[in-house]
């Protein structure tokens, strides 16, 4: 009786399968194919550099003054050995905190990515939706990060109809 029951539910989801409309589009591509996704990276990346250079400029100090003090420790009174090592770490932890602020989870750079990104990435999102509710598309796959489509109908690709849609050209 179960292997029965377990066999019509196979079958029916089996049946179901067949009769939903699937599409993909990828992406990636997409977001090639928008200019205004292609300056926003790029502020992005001139942002994130231009940060790094400041957290390697204050590493460059902080190993500096620790060089200095090994290079000087034997001639230090106790309190001035102890002051200096204080004053790097001080330095060390500032520079920690300065990292998390920009690069940290909700750092600067993800509340600018957010700013700048994240709007395309709705425009998109909200593109597919309506393709999906003109076309009747139960599921639309996105190839981009890695599904593992082993091989897909190039009539089914909607990546074009998305840029489209968001008024660009391929």
């Amino acid at each position: 009786m179960k292997k029965i029951f377990v066999f019509i539910i196979a079958l029916t989801c089996a049946g179901l399968a067949f009769s939903q409309k699937t599409a993909y589009v990828d992406t990636e591509y997409i977001l090639n194919n928008i200019p205004t996704y292609e300056s926003a990276k790029t502020q992005l990346d001139e942002i994130s550099e231009d940060w790094k250079k400041e957290i390697d400029q204050m590493k460059e100090s902080i190993d500096k003054m620790y060089k200095d003090y090994q290079s000087e420790r034997i001639l230090l009174t106790e309190e001035l050995r102890i002051k200096r090592e204080e004053e790097i770490m001080k330095r060390e932890k500032e520079m920690r905190d300065k990292q998390q602020k920009y690069f940290g989870k909700d750092g600067l750079l993800f509340k600018k990515r957010e700013e700048l990104i994240k709007p395309i990435q709705d425009d998109i999102f909200n593109a597919i939706k309506e393709i999906a509710q003109e076309g009747s598309y139960s599921i639309i796959f996105d190839t981009a990060n890695s599904l593992n489509m082993l091989y897909t109908d190039p009539k089914f690709d909607k990546s074009d109809d998305v840029l489209k849609k968001l008024g660009y050209k391929n």
